[in-house]
């Protein structure tokens, strides 16, 4: 690994595969730093343009399906090195394991194809019991698949990683902070021996391109293993809590974790059910000689959970666990189609004006959802939003990133940021559980006069007869809920109101004055 300071100026491109996960968008800015020209590629090419990476002069961005070959091929032309930082655990994926075994078949052979001198793989620790959760067991046969490739192969075995933003460490947080009495699975009192994500980190920079590392695999964890029950007791005492009164039961099953844990925390049962059913498996390192090649200092779970509460604390979350996959199109919506083009979409417009800016607007736009709220009538978003976990989607409590910065690929509660134009527009689309996709745009348009016009456009596309009976039993609502956080955006500018929320029948017009404003 350079040490700090030095550059390795070097021709290789590295590709970086999930560059907008979790890990991967922590990583490349590491690799730009030490000199490297990075290819980061990702499922949308629109997330990893948001990055704040993404302009550096070493860097690639790359729009890339492990499922697609040719998209795989375009991907690993000319790079010597691959991260391979993916996984198919998401909604669209009835069958995770399966997307994942092809996958990696893929990368073999386009990797093979193009001789690349190493390929480094995260996978996970626990992959020796023989009573493995799906997931472990997907991890481990991808990393069968790519050991058997031609070219060198560094493997890295992790159990829960430990950092601001990552789903393990969000499951954990919000059932100590919500949960001050917890009846558990039996799983809280299995070993395991988490690491922090920094030195997770120094260990994939430091294995990149070192021959000692080739067709090796690494179990790497803090030092120390320790209960998920005690990890629990030392984020309590780390965030100023009581330390829960926990009390472990035989009954409760992975599936009916999962769903305890996306009604309580902001994880989805998704991804909830794979790592509650991991969690029931021993995760603990059977060897350490990685230290001897790649020398850190590892941090203790109380050191690694103390620096991920102050990230969260101080709005410093570099990734976050809902970054990761492809945004949804939303073609459906374009204002230019006739209303018969490809279904029926139901708009709700409102329009009011302000005397101030667009900065002024944006302020109040930028900040909606999350800790500020909806506006208006804030408990029926709540009610909205406990009514969609129990249904086993996203619900509210995900939240935001940052309090008053949005990117594209954030999630805002139940809605993912499609589109930011700072001080003009915000398109969000909805991921709760609906029948049929929703999305809610605000429109910032500079008037005459030093006024601004605050652009308000709700829209749905029905599935089915359910879909239309939805729209209409929640049409009555839509006149003050809708007009109800209109209004509030325009007061929370903090600027004199000159003109009442009106409701409208088209948005053509307000789209074709903002594109020539």
């Amino acid at each position: 690994m350079a040490a700090e300071g030095e550059k390795i100026e070097s021709e290789r491109v590295v590709l970086v595969i999930g560059a907008t996960g979790y890990v991967g968008c922590r990583l490349v800015p590491l690799l730009l730093s030490a000199g490297y020209r990075v290819r980061a590629a990702g499922r949308s090419l629109e997330k990893l343009k948001t990055r704040a990476w993404s302009n550096h002069e070493l860097i690639e961005l790359q729009e890339l399906d492990l499922k697609d070959l040719e998209s795989t091929r375009k991907a690993v032309r000319n790079c010597s090195a691959v991260y391979y930082l993916m996984h198919s655990m998401n909604p669209q994926n009835s069958d995770f394991a399966a997307a994942d075994r092809l996958a990696a078949e893929n990368m073999v052979q386009v990797g093979e194809e193009n001789g690349i001198e190493q390929l480094i793989y995260l996978g996970g620790l626990g992959e020796t019991d023989t009573n493995l959760s799906k997931h472990l067991r997907s991890r481990a046969e991808v990393a069968a698949i790519l050991r058997k490739a031609k070219f060198p192969v560094t493997v890295f075995r992790a159990a829960m990683i430990i950092g601001s933003g990552s789903a393990s460490f969000e499951i954990l947080r919000y059932l100590v902070d919500r949960l001050p009495i917890m009846v558990t699975p039996r799983w809280v009192t299995t070993p395991s021996q988490p690491i922090a994500i920094r030195n997770v980190l120094n260990y994939l920079v430091g294995a990149l391109l070192k021959p000692q590392t080739y067709d090796q695999t690494f179990d790497i964890g803090g030092p120390e293993a320790i209960t998920y029950r005690q990890l629990m007791e030392i984020y309590a005492r780390e965030a100023g809590l009581p330390v829960p009164l926990i009390v472990p039961v035989p009954v409760f099953t992975p599936r009916l974790s999962s769903y305890w844990i996306n009604f309580v925390t902001p994880v989805p049962a998704y991804i909830a059910r794979p790592l509650a059913e991991g969690l029931r498996n021993p995760a603990v390192c059977t060897e350490s000689r990685v230290k001897q090649l790649i020398d850190q200092e590892l941090l203790s779970a109380t050191q690694s959970v103390r620096i991920a509460i102050d990230r969260i604390q101080h709005h410093k979350i570099e990734s976050h666990w809902t970054d990761a996959g492809k945004l949804p199109p939303v073609e459906w919506f374009n204002s230019s189609d006739p209303d018969w083009a490809g279904g029926t979409v139901y708009k709700d417009i409102r329009k009011v004006e302000i005397d101030g800016t667009p900065a002024d607007a944006w302020k109040a736009v930028a900040r909606i959802g999350g800790t500020t709220g909806w506006y208006y009538a804030n408990w029926l978003w709540k009610l909205r939003g406990y009514l969609d976990a129990l249904s086993g989607g996203v619900g509210l409590r995900r939240g935001r990133r940052h309090p008053d910065e949005l990117r594209t690929g954030d999630a805002v509660d139940f809605w993912r940021v499609k589109s930011v134009e700072c001080e003009r527009r915000l398109l969000l689309i909805a991921e709760m559980k609906l029948p049929g996709q929703a999305a809610l745009e605000f429109q910032i348009i500079p008037r005459e006069g030093g006024k601004t016009e605050i652009v308000q456009i709700a829209r749905f596309l029905p599935r089915g007869l359910f879909g239309f009976l939805y729209w209409f039993a929640v049409t009555p609502l839509h006149e003050f809920v809708f007009t109800g956080m209109l209004t509030g955006v325009a007061h929370a500018s903090n600027r004199p109101v000159s003109s009442k929320v009106k409701r409208h029948e088209q948005a053509e017009n307000y789209l074709k004055l903002r594109r020539s404003s």
